[in-house]
Protein backbone atom coordinates (compact mmCIF):
# COMPACT_ATOMS: atom_id res chain seq x y z
CA UNK A 1 0.00 0.00 0.00
CA UNK A 2 2.84 2.36 1.08
CA UNK A 3 4.24 1.72 -2.82
CA UNK A 4 0.72 2.23 -4.50
CA UNK A 5 0.65 5.37 -2.56
CA UNK A 6 3.83 7.27 -2.90
CA UNK A 7 4.15 5.87 -6.37
CA UNK A 8 1.22 6.26 -8.20
CA UNK A 9 -1.85 7.62 -6.37
CA UNK A 10 -4.25 7.67 -9.12
CA UNK A 11 -4.12 4.16 -8.49
CA UNK A 12 -4.39 4.11 -5.06
CA UNK A 13 -7.67 5.96 -5.56
CA UNK A 14 -9.09 3.12 -7.87
CA UNK A 15 -7.66 0.70 -5.34
CA UNK A 16 -9.59 1.53 -2.13
CA UNK A 17 -11.61 4.54 -3.91
CA UNK A 18 -10.76 7.16 -1.59
CA UNK A 19 -8.12 10.02 -1.93
CA UNK A 20 -4.55 9.54 -0.07
CA UNK A 21 -5.53 12.73 1.61
CA UNK A 22 -8.90 11.08 3.18
CA UNK A 23 -7.66 7.86 3.88
CA UNK A 24 -5.08 10.06 6.44
CA UNK A 25 -8.03 11.77 8.18
CA UNK A 26 -9.54 8.06 8.45
CA UNK A 27 -6.29 6.85 9.63
CA UNK A 28 -5.90 9.90 11.84
CA UNK A 29 -9.71 10.00 13.40
CA UNK A 30 -10.29 5.94 13.40
CA UNK A 31 -6.61 4.72 13.62
CA UNK A 32 -7.23 5.32 17.89
CA UNK A 33 -10.58 3.62 17.91
CA UNK A 34 -9.00 0.33 15.40
CA UNK A 35 -6.01 -0.04 18.06
CA UNK A 36 -5.37 -3.42 19.41
CA UNK A 37 -2.63 -4.38 21.71
CA UNK A 38 -0.46 -6.57 20.84
CA UNK A 39 -0.44 -10.14 23.17
CA UNK A 40 1.80 -13.00 23.76
CA UNK A 41 0.30 -15.08 20.78
CA UNK A 42 -0.18 -12.17 18.21
CA UNK A 43 0.81 -9.27 17.09
CA UNK A 44 -1.77 -6.49 16.18
CA UNK A 45 -2.65 -5.60 13.07
CA UNK A 46 -2.00 -1.49 12.43
CA UNK A 47 -5.05 0.41 11.96
CA UNK A 48 -4.01 1.50 8.90
CA UNK A 49 -4.41 -2.08 7.19
CA UNK A 50 -7.55 -2.13 8.71
CA UNK A 51 -9.21 0.66 7.44
CA UNK A 52 -7.25 -0.43 3.58
CA UNK A 53 -9.31 -3.36 4.06
CA UNK A 54 -12.67 -2.22 4.69
CA UNK A 55 -12.10 0.38 2.31
CA UNK A 56 -11.68 -2.04 -0.59
CA UNK A 57 -14.57 -4.25 0.69
CA UNK A 58 -16.59 -1.40 0.55
CA UNK A 59 -15.56 -0.20 -2.63
CA UNK A 60 -16.53 -3.41 -4.61
CA UNK A 61 -18.16 -5.62 -2.58
CA UNK A 62 -14.97 -8.45 -2.94
CA UNK A 63 -15.72 -11.47 -0.79
CA UNK A 64 -13.19 -11.61 1.86
CA UNK A 65 -11.76 -15.28 0.70
CA UNK A 66 -10.74 -13.67 -2.53
CA UNK A 67 -9.55 -10.34 -0.98
CA UNK A 68 -7.17 -12.30 1.47
CA UNK A 69 -4.74 -12.77 -1.53
CA UNK A 70 -5.04 -8.50 -1.48
CA UNK A 71 -3.87 -8.03 1.56
CA UNK A 72 -2.55 -11.33 3.20
CA UNK A 73 -5.24 -11.51 5.90
CA UNK A 74 -7.29 -14.39 6.63
CA UNK A 75 -10.89 -14.03 5.78
CA UNK A 76 -12.11 -14.69 9.31
CA UNK A 77 -9.99 -12.18 10.52
CA UNK A 78 -11.73 -10.05 7.96
CA UNK A 79 -14.88 -10.60 8.73
CA UNK A 80 -14.35 -9.22 12.44
CA UNK A 81 -12.99 -6.43 11.17
CA UNK A 82 -14.62 -4.83 8.76
CA UNK A 83 -17.40 -4.86 11.27
CA UNK A 84 -15.35 -2.91 13.60
CA UNK A 85 -14.21 -0.42 11.24
CA UNK A 86 -17.44 0.34 10.24
CA UNK A 87 -18.51 0.23 13.61
CA UNK A 88 -15.79 3.34 14.14
CA UNK A 89 -16.74 4.95 11.06
CA UNK A 90 -20.74 5.68 12.16
CA UNK A 91 -19.22 6.41 16.20
CA UNK A 92 -16.37 8.94 14.65
CA UNK A 93 -18.52 10.51 11.87
CA UNK A 94 -22.22 10.13 13.07
CA UNK A 95 -23.02 13.44 14.66
CA UNK A 96 -21.07 15.69 11.76
CA UNK A 97 -22.14 13.89 8.59
CA UNK A 98 -25.91 13.09 9.24
CA UNK A 99 -27.79 16.02 10.83
CA UNK A 100 -31.60 15.77 10.78
CA UNK A 101 -33.11 19.15 10.83
CA UNK A 102 -35.41 19.40 13.99
CA UNK A 103 -36.37 22.84 14.33
CA UNK A 104 -38.60 24.64 11.88
CA UNK A 105 -36.09 27.16 10.21
CA UNK A 106 -33.53 23.82 9.49
CA UNK A 107 -36.54 22.72 7.77
CA UNK A 108 -37.09 25.85 6.19
CA UNK A 109 -33.73 26.61 4.63
CA UNK A 110 -33.55 22.43 3.13
CA UNK A 111 -36.98 23.66 1.19
CA UNK A 112 -35.55 26.68 -0.10
CA UNK A 113 -32.44 24.66 -1.34
CA UNK A 114 -34.49 22.36 -3.32
CA UNK A 115 -36.94 25.27 -4.57
CA UNK A 116 -33.27 27.35 -5.51
CA UNK A 117 -32.05 24.00 -7.26
CA UNK A 118 -34.58 21.86 -8.25
CA UNK A 119 -37.26 23.84 -8.39
CA UNK A 120 -39.96 21.91 -6.11
CA UNK A 121 -41.30 24.05 -3.70
CA UNK A 122 -42.44 23.07 -0.16
CA UNK A 123 -39.55 19.69 -0.27
CA UNK A 124 -38.23 18.53 3.02
CA UNK A 125 -35.98 16.19 1.14
CA UNK A 126 -35.67 13.63 -0.82
CA UNK A 127 -36.59 10.06 0.42
CA UNK A 128 -35.65 6.61 -0.65
CA UNK A 129 -35.15 3.11 -0.31
CA UNK A 130 -32.41 0.67 -1.56
CA UNK A 131 -32.06 -3.05 -0.86
CA UNK A 132 -29.03 -4.04 0.27
CA UNK A 133 -28.63 -8.26 -1.33
CA UNK A 134 -27.45 -10.39 1.83
CA UNK A 135 -27.24 -14.07 2.84
CA UNK A 136 -30.65 -15.27 3.90
CA UNK A 137 -30.32 -14.75 7.91
CA UNK A 138 -31.41 -17.73 9.74
CA UNK A 139 -34.55 -18.99 10.95
CA UNK A 140 -36.11 -15.87 8.76
CA UNK A 141 -38.40 -17.18 6.97
CA UNK A 142 -39.57 -14.71 4.03
CA UNK A 143 -38.73 -11.82 6.17
CA UNK A 144 -36.08 -10.98 4.03
CA UNK A 145 -37.32 -12.16 0.49
CA UNK A 146 -37.88 -9.06 -1.46
CA UNK A 147 -40.08 -8.64 -4.79
CA UNK A 148 -36.61 -8.61 -6.89
CA UNK A 149 -36.47 -12.41 -5.66
CA UNK A 150 -33.32 -12.27 -3.55
CA UNK A 151 -33.03 -11.41 0.32
CA UNK A 152 -32.11 -7.84 1.28
CA UNK A 153 -31.95 -5.52 3.92
CA UNK A 154 -33.08 -2.47 3.13
CA UNK A 155 -31.32 1.10 3.27
CA UNK A 156 -33.71 4.29 3.33
CA UNK A 157 -32.49 7.37 3.47
CA UNK A 158 -33.47 11.43 3.13
CA UNK A 159 -31.22 13.39 1.60
CA UNK A 160 -31.38 17.43 1.25
CA UNK A 161 -30.66 19.18 -2.13
CA UNK A 162 -27.05 18.54 -1.72
CA UNK A 163 -27.72 15.01 -1.86
CA UNK A 164 -26.37 15.37 2.32
CA UNK A 165 -27.59 12.64 4.09
CA UNK A 166 -30.33 13.94 6.65
CA UNK A 167 -31.60 10.58 8.14
CA UNK A 168 -30.72 7.30 7.65
CA UNK A 169 -32.47 3.84 8.25
CA UNK A 170 -30.86 0.03 8.17
CA UNK A 171 -32.36 -2.89 8.88
CA UNK A 172 -35.78 -3.00 7.28
CA UNK A 173 -36.73 -6.07 5.94
CA UNK A 174 -36.27 -7.01 2.68
CA UNK A 175 -40.24 -7.77 1.70
CA UNK A 176 -40.98 -4.39 2.97
CA UNK A 177 -41.98 -1.69 1.39
CA UNK A 178 -40.38 1.59 1.25
CA UNK A 179 -43.80 3.18 3.19
CA UNK A 180 -44.06 0.24 5.42
CA UNK A 181 -40.32 1.58 6.63
CA UNK A 182 -41.09 5.24 7.23
CA UNK A 183 -44.28 4.76 8.88
CA UNK A 184 -42.74 2.27 11.51
CA UNK A 185 -39.65 4.63 11.68
CA UNK A 186 -38.43 7.59 14.09
CA UNK A 187 -38.99 10.21 11.14
CA UNK A 188 -42.22 9.56 10.59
Amino acid sequence: MAELRHEDPASFFNFLRVQPKMFDELLARLGPRCTKQDTMYRKAMEPGLKIAITMRHLATGDKYASMKFDFRVHHNTMSVLVREVCQAIVDEYKEEVISCPISPEEGRAVAEMFARRWNVIHACGALDGKHVACRKPANSGSLYHNYKRFFSIVLMGLVDADYKFLWIDVGGHGHMSDAQIFNDSELN
